[in-house]
């Protein structure tokens, strides 16, 4: 909408009023998406909001990254604590792995390309999302399915975000 992604999304930069509007704070890391595109520092975003292409160091990265950053705090509401709670890049990364499984360029064409991707990285099967945060109907987790996609081009943008049945009835 504003073609700016903050790069610090988290539950403490959501500032919601008594009449349940949403405001987004701290804009110290938000970027304006210029043409070219410059290439973009891999220290931002909170580690446990952090989406995986800045995990594996990539410089060059979009909105994508703060969908993500919003799916973990869709998954923290109802768990009351965060998904994937790392104390260290590599312990962040394996926290996801756990639960979507590892990627490989089956789920993530060019994964493998990323300059802090390992090919040796354990290997884990993905687990049902609904295991993991059951408190979320059915609508949520298909939300949240297609807010942590490993591949930041088929993850759901905001638009298409908010025109997510999840929406349509009252189930916020």
């Amino acid at each position: 909408m504003h073609r700016i992604f903050h790069r610090d999304l988290k539950p403490q930069n959501l500032l919601i009023d008594e009449y349940g509007d949403l405001k987004l704070a701290d804009f110290g890391l938000a970027r304006a998406v210029g043409v070219p595109m410059r290439p973009c520092t891999h220290e931002v975003v909170t580690l446990w909001y952090r989406a995986p292409e800045i995990l594996f160091g990539s410089r060059s990265y979009s909105f994508a990254i703060d969908m993500w950053s919003i799916g973990c705090i869709f998954a923290e509401m109802s768990l009351r604590k965060p998904m994937f709670a790392g104390d260290s890049e590599i312990d962040e990364l394996f926290k996801i792995f756990k639960i979507l499984g590892t990627p490989n360029e089956d789920v993530w064409p060019d994964v493998i390309s990323f300059p802090d991707y390992k090919t040796n990285f354990p290997q884990w099967r993905p687990q049902l999302l609904s295991d993991f945060v059951p408190g979320m109907g059915p609508l949520a987790i298909d939300l949240l399915s297609k807010m942590l996609v490993y591949d930041p081009t088929y993850r759901i943008s905001a638009k298409r975000a908010r025109a997510h049945p999840y929406f349509n009835n009252n189930h916020y």
